[in-house]
This record gives C-alpha cells, structure tokens and sequence, in this order.
C-alpha cells in the first residue's frame, strides 16, 4: 500500500526515538503490531495498524508539525535523558513539553554550542547518518601555539584507532599567549573525534564550541537557553541530507 512505512521508520516519525533506536527496541521484542510482538526488520505498517511500545499504544501518526530547536548548550551537562550517576542533563535546560525531543546527535560533558533537538526521528537520523556527510563547524581552543607546518600537517587528516579521518578543513584563527583558537570542519559524527585527532599529536582540547550544523547557527541565544528554528531554517537542514 502507498501509504506502508518500515516499522522503525514509523517509531522514529512519532518522536519517541531515532530511528536506530526503534530498531534495536524491535530487535528485543518490545514492539507489537496488532497485538503481536514484531522482530522482523522489513515489516511495514500504516495509519490502519495499532503499534504498541511497552504494552503503551502510540498515536497512529506523527503532528504535522516538525519542530526542531537550538540549544546553547552550556559545559557540565551530559546529552541523555537520564544519568544513572546523576549528573545534570540538557533536558533539565528544555522545560516541560519538549522532554520527549530527539538530540541531534551528541555534545560531549566538556564541550558546548549548539545543539539541535527534534521530534522528527526521521530528520534526526539524516542528520546524524554518515553517508549524508552534513556539515559541523567548531570553534577549538588548544593548548599550544600552532605554526603553518602543523597546520598543513593536521589538514592532511590523522590515523585515528578506528580509521583515517580524511582531509581536514580547518583553519587557524589566532593566537592567544600559550593558546591557538582555530575553525574545524567536520562530515562526520564519530565520538570525542576532534579532542581524539588533537590528542593524536600530544595537544590539549580546552575549550569546544559548535557554531554550525547542517548550514544552521545559533543565533543571539545565551547560554543554557534555546529557541525554535524557523521554517526556512528547517528546510535548509532537510536540504542539507538531500531531501
């Protein structure tokens, strides 16, 4: 039918999870499709079909309405909805009614800048998708005064444990006493990657800002605060994975 969708992809669109997670919440069996605990990946499901998470039944669609926000995350803060040491987490910054907002990828506890959230599991999982390679642009601190020759050596890319970064775009912005500030590029999401890749070559990370994703800024928002993407501003992140 025109109107069957893949069953994680369904998850995803109701804002509970990306579209990873629904799959790994089929995988254990948590999901039921007409009363049936589905496991199967290919299964397609519609508007006629009663989807159940947990024994909790969910809406038979997603709102209409895409929503998708820009946090100033502050440093301290860790990007899961729950801790189980009990640290702070950015949905404490968010305010009732956008507890169940999607991150848009992560910011780790010591970095900070911007951070998207959704409810749209399917737009969150473009954005995060390797092969869709969007945009990330860092602002970096580092301990160290970076000449020209370590800045054509570091554009080369690095060897990291688990594979080559590629060439880098990055540039340097100045120097302050024993610290360089420089602008990083990246395509890619992988975990702790630019304090890994400056660690790589014996240099401290002292402070991480991200200032762009997918052609979208933070704006004038102070920090700890957020607010709401436009409309134009949405469609320049769906044009931003092809779509």
């Amino acid at each position: 039918m025109a109107d069957e969708v893949r069953l994680q992809k369904w998850l995803a669109e109701t804002g509970l999870c990306s579209r990873r997670e629904g799959e790994r919440w089929i995988e254990a069996g948590r999901v039921k499709v007409n009363g049936k605990v589905v496991t199967a990946m290919g299964t397609k499901v519609s508007k006629h079909d009663k989807i159940a998470v947990d024994g909790k039944p969910l809406p038979p669609k997603r709102a209409e309405r895409t929503v998708v926000l820009a946090l100033n995350k502050p440093t301290g803060r860790i990007c899961t909805k729950k801790d189980p040491e009990g640290r702070p987490t950015i949905y404490g910054l968010l305010g009732r009614g956008h507890t169940r907002l999607i991150s848009v990828g992560r910011l780790d506890i010591n970095s900070e800048g911007l951070l998207l959230l959704s409810n749209d599991g399917d737009l969150v999982h473009k954005l995060t998708h390797p092969s869709n390679e969007v945009s990330r642009i860092y602002r970096v601190r580092v301990h160290g005064r970076i000449s020209e020759d370590f800045l054509a050596k570091l554009k080369k890319g690095v060897q990291l444990e688990d594979g080559h970064t590629g060439p880098l775009d990055v540039a340097l912005d100045g120097v302050q006493g024993a610290n360089s500030w420089l602008t990083l590029t990246l395509k890619e999401g992988r975990n702790r990657l630019i304090r890994r890749i400056f660690k790589h070559f014996e240099m401290d990370v002292g402070r991480l800002i991200r200032v762009s994703y997918g052609g979208v800024e933070l704006g004038d928002v102070a920090k700890g605060t957020w607010r709401s993407l436009t409309q134009a501003e949405i469609k320049k992140l769906w044009r931003s994975v092809g779509s």
